[in-house]
Formats: structure tokens, C-alpha cells, sequence
């Protein structure tokens, strides 16, 4: 098995973003730790807006890997497609 991926997941809570989480959990293997960060109800620490800055997060959904921001997440669609480019999914 290969090593543990960490998935973050910045969404609004919104019809939009959901989906992207689903796709998300759907796509993951066991070998992905994957984490959502609703920045809508933010979090006790400030932690998800802190790397959602820290990422250069624009817009939501995005997703992160291994602390780089998705290209996709900066001008497309997220798609299943460029979630397995990202190494999402596989051991």
C-alpha cells in the first residue's frame, strides 16, 4: 500500500459544494485521509479559513491534496477525472 494521501475539502455547505463532497468520499481509497472544512460554520480554531488563505482558495468547492490546491479548483469543474490525476483514489 502506498502512503496515507490528505484530502481537504473546502466547501459553503451549498447544493453546489455537495455534490463535490460525494464525489470526493466516492473517489477516496482507504489509503485517503480525507477531511471536510465547511467555511460557511467555519471552525472553533480558525483553522479551515486559515489554509483556505494559506491555499489560495478563491472559490468553493475546492479541494486540496497534500497541501497543493487542485489546478481544476482554480479554473474548471472538479471532476472524478482530475481527482484520480491528483492521485485520489489510488494506493
Amino acid at each position: 500500500m502506498g502512503t496515507k494521501r490528505k484530502v481537504e475539502v473546502f466547501t459553503a455547505g451549498c447544493l453546489v459544494c455537495d455534490p463535490v463532497v460525494e464525489l470526493v468520499k466516492k473517489t477516496a481509497c482507504p489509503s485517503c485521509e480525507v477531511v471536510i472544512y465547511d467555511l460557511n460554520k467555519g471552525c472553533s480554531t480558525n483553522e479551515c479559513k486559515d489554509k483556505a488563505k494559506q491555499y489560495g482558495i478563491k472559490k468553493v468547492p475546492a479541494v486540496v491534496v497534500d497541501g497543493k490546491l487542485l489546478d481544476c479548483c482554480k479554473t474548471e469543474a472538479i471532476t472524478e477525472k482530475a481527482l484520480r490525476a491528483a492521485g485520489i483514489g489510488s494506493r
